[in-house]
């Protein structure tokens, strides 16, 4: 090659360096546009549409607890079975019952007779102040002591009626139709009057709540449809109905339960608050079976 040739020439690089830095810079512009063309078009939506994939399925979930405390005698149901409100989940072991009604019976008698030796105490010292044998002293002294026999009943029917009461009350039996879960109670186990013993997921309270981010919740409004989205059963929406949106939420997980808690972060990352809003779903196909806890995903048309 000799010096004049494009080859050995640098003026002659000039123009491809300049056209290859016109290709990048075009190539940047597009890639910026393509960008600022995908966020507008992500706002659109946003304003359009309100999505979350932070839900999940709801219901009541039944503390069932016994009013007595006595041993379990037998057990009724089955974890996971599905029962009706008025069905029989477990006895206690009713004789220490039985037994206690029998006492308070007994102490009503006792205290039945005794009234009636009242009575006829009074009657007697009225007789008594009415022939002039008696004094008005004795009489004012029965009169006490029947005061005192009356009120003795009444405390030893009332004592008769909770004994009555208690009985009845070592048959557990189901306070609403669902479906018992984590059943964990055995024959021989002891039943605390208060303590939850038995749990049932409600079979009327299904609804799916779904957090929203707060610049989603002033367009949400009760009665809109929303559509939802089971990860229990995927690859189809289901039609559902707004309830309500919650008026307000807890900042801080340990200020109690009236307020509902929503936790701002998701892997370390900082979110926007989030509202529940409350969703039902509207003619659920026959046989539609729903889990508590399970995740949803809902969207709603603005």
């Amino acid at each position: 090659m000799t010096a004049g040739t494009p080859e050995n020439d640098p003026t002659a690089v000039l123009p491809v360096a300049s056209k290859v830095r016109r290709q990048r810079l075009r190539r940047f512009m597009v890639g910026i546009a393509g960008i600022l063309a995908v966020f507008a078009l992500w706002q659109v939506l946003t304003s359009l549409v309100a999505y979350t994939d932070d839900g999940y399925v709801a219901s009541n979930f039944i503390a069932v607890a016994p009013q007595v405390t006595g041993v379990i005698a037998r057990v009724n149901v089955e974890n996971n079975q599905d029962v009706h409100k008025g069905d029989l989940l477990a006895v206690i072991d009713d004789a220490p019952f039985r037994l206690a009604v029998a006492g308070r019976k007994a102490a009503l008698q006792v205290a039945t007779a005794e009234l009636d030796a009242a009575r006829d105490a009074v009657e007697v010292a009225q007789t008594g102040v009415a022939n002039g044998t008696g004094d008005t002293v004795g009489l004012d002294r029965a009169n006490r002591a029947l005061e005192m026999r009356t009120a003795a009943v009444a405390a030893a029917r009332a004592a008769l009626d909770l004994a009555d009461w208690q009985l009845t009350q070592t048959e557990i039996r189901a306070p609403a139709d669902g479906a018992i879960n984590n059943l964990g109670v055995n024959p021989g186990d002891t039943a605390t009057a208060g303590t939850p013993l038995i749990g049932i997921v409600d079979a009327a309270g299904w609804r799916i709540v779904a957090n929203y981010k707060e610049s989603y919740i002033a367009g949400l409004h009760e009665g809109e449809t929303a559509w939802v989205w089971l990860d229990t059963h995927p690859w189809r929406f289901y039609r559902a109905r707004i309830e309500g949106v919650a008026r307000g939420i807890s900042r801080n997980e340990a200020e109690g339960r009236l307020l509902p808690y929503v936790a701002p972060t998701t892997d370390w990352i900082r979110l926007k608050r989030r509202f529940p809003v409350t969703l039902t779903l509207v003619d659920p196909p026959a046989g539609l079976m729903l889990y508590m806890g399970a995740d949803a995903r809902a969207l709603i048309f603005q």
